[in-house]
């Protein structure tokens, strides 16, 4: 494997650092906290800024307007974001992008890549089941009737669907076999429940009753839902790292400013430990979740399937993000729990994206799995 970032991707990164350097953190008054949703809609003054810079036609192919880049150009860019708690939906569009450009037909290509590289669409993607703790696909039920489709079913802890203009979500058949369905926010039978996240976002219960859908907007390959799990997987390993890497420079430009017995306590050797450990956790995090984009990305063969990759980057970044903000908030002292400090609001997207990647022995036991199937050696 080779980890040097090429010219395109580094590209993105400075496009996304110049974005980014304006937005603050804690721009958001923390009581919105108690009172519900941070907002009532997503950062959109900040998406047509990352429209106009074409960060979000990365992985886009040029004839729709975009870069043709690869999801590891979108890591890059969402390690970025992170850093800021941007409040756009840059990893839903973006893997949705991706998955609409390899598996939808030419018709619905050409209908909705030219306006999500432009901003002017903006599409989400669901990857839970009903209650959070079941396969997504297993949620809908999809059936055909004639030339079209029938989706009914619920999905919940919807990103951003509150005010996106589609949602791109997986259903089964009655064979089980998994499709993907992008359906429009107001389609008659679309019914959406407010519900918040842990880090205090909007999220959206969606219900589908009949749901029905032209065959253009339904994709049957499997694949199609695989690769888009595996993205908005990849894509949130990418988040927790990046919140991480600003977290632990909170704390370092912290401790060595505050002073006990006359020394900086960033001089203690305990804190010094702490840190250091926490260090360790965020290379840990990065060297795994770029094997896991560049397995994605690639057709390079490994000792375990793609999922062994993605399950490592998920077990590090879940435990490591935690570990990562709570070592900050212990080193801040009382000052790490001041609601008014941005420390809080770090910490709460961090508890959001832990939940999100799910636990780590869930995913050790599926690694488990994998190794007990495909034998080393």
């Amino acid at each position: 494997m080779d980890f040097t970032f090429t010219e395109e991707q580094q590209a993105a990164v400075e496009a996304a650092r110049a974005v980014f350097s304006g937005v603050a953190p804690d721009s958001v008054p923390s009581p919105a906290l108690t009172a519900g949703a941070v907002a009532e809609d997503f950062d959109r003054a900040l998406w047509h800024k990352l429209a106009d810079a074409d960060l979000l036609s990365l992985l886009i192919a040029p004839e729709h307007g975009g870069a043709g880049l690869d999801p590891i150009a979108l890591c890059l860019v969402l390690r970025e974001a992170a850093k800021v708690l941007a409040r756009v939906p840059l990893l839903e569009s973006g893997a949705a992008a991706l998955t609409l450009q390899r598996y939808a037909t030419d018709a619905l290509r050409a209908e909705v890549l030219p306006g999500i590289s432009a901003g002017e669409l903006v599409v989400t993607a669901a990857a839970t089941g009903r209650t959070g703790h079941e396969p997504a696909e297993r949620a809908v039920a999809a059936r055909q009737d004639g030339d079209d489709w029938l989706l009914t079913g619920t999905q919940t802890a919807v990103p951003w669907a509150a005010t996106a203009d589609r949602i791109l979500l997986p259903a089964h058949t009655a064979e089980g076999h998994s499709v993907l369905a992008l359906v429009p926010r107001t389609h008659s039978g679309v019914t959406l429940d407010d519900q918040i996240s842990t880090s205090g976002e909007r999220l959206a219960e969606v219900q589908l009753d009949g749901v029905r859908l032209s065959s253009r907007e339904v994709i049957t390959d499997p694949a199609a839902w695989e690769l888009l799990r595996n993205v908005l997987t990849t894509g949130t390993c990418a988040l927790a790292l990046g919140l991480g890497d600003r977290v632990l420079a909170l704390t370092s430009d912290y401790t060595s400013k505050r002073e006990q017995f006359g020394f900086p306590v960033a001089t203690f050797q305990a804190v010094a430990v702490q840190a250091a450990d926490r260090f360790i956790d965020l290379r840990a995090m990065e060297a795994t979740l770029w094997q896991a984009a560049w397995r994605i990305t690639t057709d390079a063969a490994g000792p375990l399937p793609p999922a062994g990759d993605i399950a490592v980057a998920k077990i590090w970044a879940s435990e490591g993000v935690r570990r990562v903000v709570q070592t900050a908030q212990h080193l801040h002292g009382g000052f790490g729990a001041d609601t008014d400090y941005v420390l809080h609001r770090y910490h709460a997207w961090a508890k959001q994206l832990e939940l999100s990647l799910g636990p780590a022995a869930a995913h050790e036991e599926a690694l488990g799995g994998l190794l007990a199937t495909h034998p080393l050696g």
